[in-house]
Parts: structure tokens; C-alpha cells; sequence
């Protein structure tokens, strides 16, 4: 039986191959997304695990064990809006513990580093950069203790009179192979990404994908299906058992699907490294670590073809109740309005969670992964009923012929009507929803000032049992920075001790640094001083905020110059042209000088959430750029299945007199109608879905995606509408008098 399905599968000439063909290539695309996504989730647990060693100061404290302690200072640096981990160590004796990825602890005046930051330094002027690295370089880290081909690493030797002062220095005996406790479950800037929350991103987008992908399969598996119930009905006549026919229609489905699968490995293989530049962390992977799981494999392997025959079987099961089922064709029964229940449950899940979100990560996957793809599966199912809803109200308000015929024809049949649209309406709600989301955060979070000038600081803590930073700047540190190309402005943060000056409603704990208004003047992009005043009361969030505080006028504070002049300072403020050299060029300055604090730039705060926003815009472009086409793939081959089935009854029409112009309006009538219909409220579905999201998650109100997303809204539509033009010269071949014969 199964040598003769393989026979029958392609005795069809070439419309049966080109069938077999298009659904393989559609199988190919699913497994091939579907395995990149999985691999993209296991290159994140493996880019964690590259990480674990760079939780040692946080996690590994000096134990008993027969090794010698090693002194272990981990703080950051950044240089251009990239962040820099850099960690000193200093052995007290010959077998203190070895980070991974050297063969070696680096001895004092010796530093390794990683090859993207080795390239770095290479191209980068020394008093930019190299000069905070005093020493000579030892080696090259290995890949095994690295996230990413990009990451910025150091690894610098130092002797322990030299660290053990330096804030956050610490005796460890071993290397760590854990995230600390406080970190298991949440993001540690530094000490990686959280896996639990990017599964739950590349699950959507994932299920984004492969939504399409599935529409796309179970269109191409319907091409030509009356030709083929037709065939399966006469053997029936002949004697073929229910089973057998069974037999035949899924082996013809499972071949393409199992060709479809190898061919989809093949395709993840060839994938892979473009998938490992996309930045879904925010960095690259390294190829290696975008692998499968032997389950997974052997899961997509085995489980996609099984699929594909239980599609096929579903698609013409009419063919097994009566062998005359597929020539007395009778109006299918109309589609319920409980097909509406799943859409109404996906957005009441989301619904619900909006003011409940839930405590732990897992538990946010749960809520709103299931509420998406509840949604997506929601809106397939809620589309034939949609469909036949907007067919009968344009049926009672019409009396042209070819929309009398379109819409009778979607009354009668919605599912075939809407099965041709239905990838396109899910790329819709993909696209809304990843607009409105992305776009949202982006508001929210990836604004920076757009000040002139670019500030460079050494940052502290604004709480006051913090120990301030120094108690002096050095005149000739001041006159270097001054002496900087771009050079703009100084000013120098003050303690203050008593707290005074601080703004109603600030934070208990913190209080304002104390400014010199000749200093503040200096500085014009923070803000200005009241009138008369000598000193304000500026906090330090002031200095680097994202947003501009170049138009604030902070409180006066109740103390003279001199006695603010003698305070100990908290931060050191730098404004420059904005020229990565300069900044730079005064980031090595006041490293060199204030080594245990870190020197941070209004786009240094910014650049973590640009990181993470780029990697979310980026995953939204692989979204919209990989459903659009295969939406656009399955309109075309659903328009042109359907127009292949109903050749008979378009002939015979044409033979009574109706004109191929009344055709081709009816079958544009046919595709238009669900699909602008269908679409609408896909994009409310979507609107709707992500200002749920954004209320629970984030706390957002919906920012409109602006007029670009409108635009390309109607461009999409557009060009859906031009596919569905592009098939109708294909009415006037298909339909001539030769296909009117019986038989």
C-alpha cells in the first residue's frame, strides 16, 4: 500500500510534484525556524554557563582548602558605549585558584584579555584606553570562560597590598560555578542574561513563527484537493476500505513532511551563522553553542512528519464517509459563535494578569505565553465565524452580482474563505503586537537626553553612610582634565553628611551632593543654581539622568562655599564636545586616578537598555521579516489551489454568458473581504493583547506605534491585495471550454 501512495503521490504530472515540492519547502522553513529558536534558547543557557566564573567575588569566599587564597577584585569600565568586565587578582602563594580560560594567574604588571577587547586596544590610542591597563598583556582568554566573540574581558595581575583596600575585594579559594543566591531568579548586571526570560521571548517568537508556517503547510497540503478527493472517492467505488484511502492521503503528506524535515536541518545548518550575529542578548553567539538537545532533535525529526499526516487526514477526511461524499457536495455546516471563546479566553488571560503579574519568572511564562498563543491560535479558529459574519451583513446591503456571488460563496463555505488569509491575519497581530511592545519600552526606556554635550563621571552611591570617593581632587588631575581636546566643563559633587538641601519626596537614605554654583555654571546641560545662591543641592541623578535637566533650578542649600569647598568629594562631573575621544580620553583620566570607582557616561547608564532594546527590535525584524513572506507565500498558493478546484464551475459560468471581468471581481471578493475584515481586528487583537502585556510586566500605558506602522500596515495589505491580482490571469487559461466536460 505504501509503494502504491508513493506511486499515486506523483502520478499527477507536474501540478503533483510541484505540490510534493511546496510542501516539503514549507516543512523546510517551519523546522528550520522552529530549530533555530531552540537552538537560540540553548546558546543562552551556554552563554550563562561561560559567565558562572565571574560570579566568584560574589558568591566564593575564602574556605578551607589546601590551595593558597587568591585576592579577587571584580569592578566594570566601559569605553564607547560598550561594557568592559575587569576583574584583579593577586595570588598570596603558588596554588591559589586559576580563572577559566587562562593557563595562568597573570603576575603583578601583567594583564589578559579577551581577543575582541586585544583587537580594541590594538586600534584604540593607549590614552584611551590602554593606559588603564598598566602593565603588558600576558594572553588571550580563551573562549570558555566568554559569553560572546564580542565580550570585553581583563583578567589584570596585581599584588594584595593593592587590592585588599579596593571597595568589594575579597579572599576567594575557589572558582565559582553558580549564580549567587540573590541572582537565580533575577537579572545581576555583569553576571549574565536571564535564561528563564529570554526562553519566554524566543518561545513567542517562536510560536510567531511557526504559526504561519503551520497555515502555510495545511494550505499547500489542500492544493488540488478536489482533484484529489475525486480520486480517493473512485477508489473507494473500486473497493478501497476507509483505511486504506487513509493510508494513501497521509503517506503522500508524510513523505513531503519527512523530505521537508531533512531538508529543514539542513537549512538550521546553513543558519546558524546568521543566527549566531543576532544579538537576542544584546551580544553574538559563538556558532558552537548553537546546538540541540538529542530530544529535541529527535522530537522535530519524528513529531513534525507525524504531523503532517494527521493534517492530511483532517484535510480530506470527507473522502472515507462516502464514497459520493466529494460528487454530492452539500453546504457545510455554518461555524458556531463559540469559535469566538478561545480569542475572548486568550485576551481575558492577559486581562486578568494585568493588574496580578505574577511573582516569579516562571509564572510569568506561563501567563503570557499561554495568553499569546491562546490569541494566535484563537484568532484561526474565531476567523471562519468572522468571516461568515461579515459575508451575511454584506450580502443584505448588495445587490451587485459579483458581490452577491463573493459573499454567498463565504456564507456557504467561511472556512475555505478565511483558510486563505489566515497566515497573513496572524502576521498582522505578530506585527501590532511586536510594534506596540517594542515601541512602548523604547519610549519608556531608550530615550536618551540629547544634550550637546556628553558628561563623564565618576559615579557613588547617593546614601549617606556611604564613605565619600576622596577627600580632595588633585590640582594637577584637574588641570589634566582641563587639558583634554573638547574639554567643556567641571564640576565637582560634594558629601554631604547632614543631608541638606534635599528635594521633598527624595528617597530616605540618599541626599543631594553638595555643588559650588561656579562649578554648576560650568556645567549648564545638569542645571542651574537660584539666583543669588552659592551652592545648590543637586542629586546625583541629576548628572545622569537619560532625560535633560538642563532647564531645573535645584534648591539653594544652607551652607557657604567655604565650607562645601572643604567637604570630601562624592563624584567628579566632566562635560566634553561629545567626541568619543574625548570622553575617553577623560574616562582613562579619572580611572587611573580613582581606581576603585567606576567612571560612567548619561550613555553608559543608557547602553544596558539600548542593549537589551536592540536585541528586542532585532528579534521583532526577524518576526515581520520571515511571517510577511510566508503569509504572502500561502495567500498566493491558497488563492491559486482555489481557483485550480472551482475550474469546473467557473467554465461552466462562462459558458452561460458571465463575463471573465464578474469572475476575477468575485474571486478579488472572495480573498478581500476576510482578510480586510479578519485583519482589523486582528490589529485590535494586537493593540489590545500588548497593552495588556505592558501593564502587567512593565507598568506602561500603550504608546501608539506613530504613523510608520500605519503605513507599513497598509503597504502589507496592499501588496496582499496585488497577490491576489497577480492570480487572475490564471482564471482565463484554466477556464475555458475544455474544462467544462464532464468527467
Amino acid at each position: 500500500m505504501i509503494a502504491f501512495a508513493l506511486r499515486l503521490a506523483v502520478s499527477g504530472g507536474r501540478e503533483a510534484v510541484a505540490r510534493l515540492l511546496m510542501i516539503a519547502a514549507a516543512v523546510a522553513i517551519g523546522v528550520g525556524l522552529l530549530l533555530s529558536a531552540l537552538a537560540g534558547i540553548n546558546a543562552v543557557g551556554k552563554s550563562n554557563e561561560r559567565l558562572l566564573w565571574t560570579n566568584t567575588g560574589a558568591v566564593s569566599r575564602t574556605e578551607t582548602a589546601p590551595v593558597d587564597p587568591l585576592w579577587w577584585w571584580d569592578h566594570g569600565d566601559h569605553f564607547d558605549g560598550k561594557e568592559i568586565f575587569r576583574v584583579d587578582v593577586a595570588a598570596t602563594g603558588p596554588t591559589a585558584p586559576v580563572p577559566p580560560g587562562l593557563d595562568r594567574l597573570p603576575a603583578p604588571g601583567e594583564y589578559y584579555t579577551s581577543p575582541a577587547l586585544a583587537e580594541l586596544l590594538r586600534r584604540t590610542p593607549a590614552v584611551e584606553l590602554g593606559d588603564r591597563f598598566p602593565g603588558r598583556p600576558a594572553g588571550v582568554i580563551g573562549d570558555e570562560a566568554l559569553p560572546s566573540p564580542d565580550a570585553l574581558y581583563v583578567v589584570a595581575g596585581r599584588t594584595p597590598a593593592e587590592i585588599e583596600h579596593m571597595p568589594g575585594a575579597s579572599r576567594v579559594t575557589t572558582i565559582a560555578t553558580a549564580l549567587p543566591p540573590s541572582c537565580e531568579h533575577d537579572y545581576c548586571p555583569g553576571l549574565g542574561v536571564r535564561g528563564d526570560a529570554m526562553t519566554l521571548i524566543l518561545s513567542v517568537v517562536a510560536g510567531a513563527l511557526i504559526f504561519p508556517v503551520v497555515v502555510f503547510i495545511g494550505t499547500a497540503t489542500r492544493l488540488s484537493a478536489a482533484t484529489r478527493e475525486q480520486r480517493y472517492a473512485a477508489m473507494r467505488l473500486v473497493g478501497a476500505t476507509p483505511r486504506q484511502v487513509s493510508a494513501v492521503s497521509a503517506v503522500e503528506s508524510t513523505v513531503a513532511a519527512a523530505a521537508g524535515t531533512a531538508l529543514g536541518f539542513g537549512l538550521f545548518l546553513l543558519l546558524r551563522p546568521l543566527v549566531a550575529t543576532v544579538p537576542f542578548t544584546g551580544d553574538r553567539f559563538f556558532v558552537a553553542d548553537l546546538t540541540l538537545t538529542p530530544l529535541q532533535a529527535v522530537a522535530t525529526a519524528l513529531g513534525v512528519p507525524v504531523v503532517a499526516a494527521v493534517a492530511a487526514r483532517l484535510a480530506l477526511r470527507r473522502v472515507t464517509i462516502s464514497p459520493l461524499g466529494v460528487t454530492r457536495r452539500v453546504t457545510p455546516k455554518p461555524p458556531s459563535a463559540w469559535r469566538l471563546v478561545p480569542l475572548l479566553g486568550g485576551l481575558a488571560e492577559l486581562g486578568y494578569f494585568a493588574d496580578r503579574r505574577p511573582e516569579t519568572t516562571d509564572g510569568q511564562t506561563a501567563a503570557y505565553l499561554t495568553g499569546f498563543l491562546v490569541i494566535m491560535l484563537g484568532l484561526v479558529i474565531a476567523g471562519p465565524w468572522l468571516t461568515m459574519a461579515a459575508a451575511r451583513g454584506a450580502a443584505r446591503r448588495t445587490s451587485r452580482p459579483a458581490t452577491l456571488i463573493a459573499v454567498r460563496r463565504l456564507a456557504d463555505d467561511p472556512k475555505a474563505g478565511f483558510r486563505s488569509v489566515a497566515g497573513l491575519v496572524l502576521a498582522l497581530f505578530v506585527t501590532t503586537a511586536t510594534v506596540c511592545i517594542i515601541g512602548t519600552i523604547n519610549e519608556n526606556r531608550g530615550t536618551l537626553s540629547g544634550d550637546p554635550q556628553t558628561r563623564v563621571a565618576v559615579e557613588q552611591s547617593g546614601l549617606v553612610e556611604d564613605p565619600p570617593m576622596t577627600d580632595s581632587v588633585s590640582a594637577q588631575l584637574l588641570a589634566d582634565l582641563r587639558a583634554v581636546p573638547g574639554f567643556r566643563g567641571l564640576a565637582l559633587g560634594h558629601d554631604n553628611p547632614k543631608a541638606v538641601g534635599a528635594l521633598p519626596g527624595e528617597r530616605p537614605g540618599f541626599a543631594p551632593n553638595l555643588v559650588l554654583c561656579t562649578d554648576l555654571a560650568q556645567v549648564p546641560v545638569v542645571g542651574r543654581c537660584p539666583a543669588g545662591a552659592s551652592v545648590a543641592g543637586v542629586p546625583p541623578w541629576g548628572f545622569l539622568s537619560l532625560r535633560s535637566t538642563s532647564a531645573m533650578e535645584w534648591p539653594a542649600a544652607p551652607v557657604s562655599a567655604e565650607e562645601v569647598a572643604a567637604l570630601p568629594v562624592r563624584n567628579v562631573y566632566v562635560t566634553t564636545d561629545g567626541s568619543t575621544a574625548a570622553m575617553e580620553r577623560i574616562r582613562t583620566l579619572l580611572t587611573r586616578a580613582h581606581p576603585g570607582y567606576e567612571s560612567r557616561t548619561v550613555g553608559d547608564w543608557g547602553s544596558a537598555q539600548q542593549k537589551e532594546l536592540a536585541g528586542w527590535r532585532q528579534l521583532a525584524n526577524v518576526v515581520l521579516l520571515t511571517t510577511l513572506p510566508i503569509a504572502g507565500c500561502s495567500l498566493a498558493v491558497s488563492v491559486v489551489a482555489g481557483l485550480s478546484d472551482r475550474r469546473r464551475p467557473f467554465a461552466m459560468l462562462r459558458l452561460t454568458g458571465a463575463p471573465l471581468r464578474l469572475l476575477q471581481r468575485v474571486i478579488g471578493l472572495e480573498s478581500a473581504l476576510p482578510l480586510l475584515v479578519v485583519a482589523a481586528i486582528a490589529t485590535g487583537t494586537g493593540f489590545a493583547a500588548s497593552a495588556m502585556f505592558l501593564k502587567s510586566q512593565m507598568h506602561y500605558d500603550l504608546v501608539s506605534p506613530g504613523a510608520v506602522y500605519f503605513v507599513l500596515v497598509a503597504l502589507g495589505l496592499a501588496a496582499a491585495l496585488g497577490i491576489v491580482a497577480s492570480t487572475l490571469p490564471l482564471l482565463k487559461r484554466i477556464t475555458g471550454p475544455e474544462a467544462a466536460r464532464n468527467g
